[in-house]
């Protein structure tokens, strides 16, 4: 799919809005460096919980570890949410999978089989097609949290950064960014009230794991003190952290102390 400029049409923003009501403010901007970096500022300057940016050309994404990439215009959803959640230090790290949650069911709403990579991508075909980003910001109104998420729609090959990477039109989906639009922002808002309600903790985490397929792999997690830890994936820990069984002993590695969690051998059955 070459892409061109007429096949990628701008995302609907009055039809995102009707359809999504007052549960959250959207705007659309052109281009920007990093839709995480718009909505942390407007954040510091008192914006609300729901604010959501999309940037239909993003020139400097960031990653974790701050890896930067830039987004051809229209091919992909760059999009940042508020939320001002009142949480404690351990329930923090659930946020970018919960994100990951959202994406995943919204994806599989509309018939795409999607996965997910501990600790924030969501995968078709094995292959990244989103990366997600948490971040918490400091602000007068207390700490804010802000959702990144960039999902490669319309993507070619040749636009791709790495081989490893893929885009819902490459998997075969011709799925309207506006509909996707619509789809991952309800589905995060019915994930995240699940959360904060009754179903809280225990039901995310049943959620995430049926849906990771980094658990049950054996695996090598490389440390930024260049260390290794190589075992098998088996468990989410209550913090949002990787269980790793390495011998008869297991670790748990939080997404902040990761460089790269990779499959070091076959899958076994869990």
């Amino acid at each position: 799919m070459s892409g061109p400029p007429h096949s990628r049409p701008p995302l609907d923003v009055e039809r995102i809005r009707d359809s999504l009501g007052a549960s959250y403010d959207v705007q659309v901007v052109q281009a920007a460096p990093s839709t995480n970096a718009l909505v942390a500022a407007r954040a510091r300057s008192g914006a609300a919980a729901g604010l959501v940016v999309v940037a239909e050309h993003q020139t400097a994404g960031r990653g974790r570890l701050d890896r930067t990439w830039e987004t051809p215009s229209r091919a992909a959803l760059t999009v940042s949410v508020l939320l001002r959640p009142d949480l404690g230090p351990v329930d923090w790290p659930w946020l970018p999978l919960l994100t990951g949650v959202a994406v995943a069911r919204a994806l599989g709403e509309l018939g795409v089989d999607a996965a997910l990579k501990w600790p924030n991508d969501v995968l078709v075909a094995d292959r990244k097609v989103a990366g997600l980003l948490a971040e918490r910001v400091d602000t007068a109104a207390g700490p804010a949290a802000v959702l990144g998420i960039g999902l490669n729609v319309t993507t070619t090959r040749a636009e791709l950064p790495v081989d490893s990477a893929t885009s819902l039109a490459l998997e075969g989906s011709s799925v309207d960014r506006t509909v996707l639009m619509v789809a991952i922002l309800t589905s995060l808002r019915r994930e995240y009230d699940e959360w904060r309600g009754p179903v809280g903790q225990p039901g995310l985490l049943a959620a995430y794991s049926a849906l990771c397929t980094t658990l049950g792999r054996t695996v090598r997690v490389d440390l930024p003190s260049g260390e290794a830890v190589t075992g098998v994936a088996v468990g989410i820990a209550a913090g949002g952290g990787l269980v790793v069984g390495a011998g008869r002993n297991t670790v748990t590695v939080g997404a902040g102390d990761v460089v790269h969690v990779r499959p070091a051998g076959e899958r076994i059955e869990r």
